[in-house]
């Protein structure tokens, strides 16, 4: 079986307060985005990894992260687009056409386990396709637009969906053409899967798998990080 997964690697440093993009921050001295691409270059499930960035950052990815750290599973390196979706697109574009499953992952997200990685490819096997995510801790409220309770759900039907989110590559394929058909621009992957009819699995995750998007993630970031290095 032959697993792809497309790294999204987009974003700016808005949320960040930052004047660089949150993906080339560094903890301990390397980017962000270098650990994220780690993660699957040495895992045993993934066989290629599709990275897409920001224009002018095709060159500092390829030279100073991909080439730096020797990350030989890179397949590609390609331009991303005005949105998210249309960035997934142009990495679904370049995934090798007898690849099984693609994995579609956060740049800021460097933490998520190699057990993740496994279970998410054999779930998205045998139903098509499913979202990595972690039970919902809050109670949380449903309001209107001034600000008034409207409902209370229930919270162990509640889930925080992370990524990766993982699908067989021909159902994927097929949702995002007929996205591209109907016009339709999604919250996030799984979204236009479900369009298409496939009902998706949610796989258990951890809540270190953390998307680095404030100064605040930063510092939880490092915890984790110091975290993981005693761990191994």
């Amino acid at each position: 079986m032959k697993n792809s997964v497309i790294i999204v690697a987009g974003g700016s440093g808005k949320r960040m307060k930052s004047a660089i993009a949150k993906q080339y921050i560094e903890l301990k001295g390397r980017t962000i985005l270098s650990y994220t691409i780690e993660t699957f270059n040495k895992s045993k499930y993934i066989d290629e990894i599709i990275l897409v960035t920001n224009e002018d950052a095709l060159d500092f990815v390829k030279e100073e992260i991909v080439e730096k750290y020797n990350f030989e599973k890179v397949k590609a390196i390609v331009k991303g687009g005005s949105e998210r979706q249309y960035s997934v697109y142009n990495g679904l574009k370049k995934v090798s056409l007898d690849s099984d499953v693609v994995f579609i992952h956060d740049g800021v997200r460097p933490f998520v386990g190699e057990e993740y990685i496994k279970n998410l490819s054999e779930c998205a096997m045998e139903f098509g396709g499913c979202v990595l995510g972690a039970k919902v801790k809050d109670t949380i409220k449903v309001c209107d637009e001034k600000g008034f309770i409207l409902d209370t759900p229930k919270r162990d039907s509640l889930w925080v969906a992370q990524t990766p989110q993982c699908f067989k590559f021909e159902t994927i394929i097929e949702a995002y053409k007929k996205a591209e058909k109907d016009g339709f621009l999604g919250t996030d992957d799984s979204m236009l899967v479900e369009r298409i009819g496939v009902k998706l699995k949610m796989v258990e995750g951890d809540y270190n798998n953390i998307k680095i998007t404030t100064p605040e993630d930063l510092y939880f970031g490092e915890v984790i990080l110091e975290n993981l290095i005693k761990k191994y």
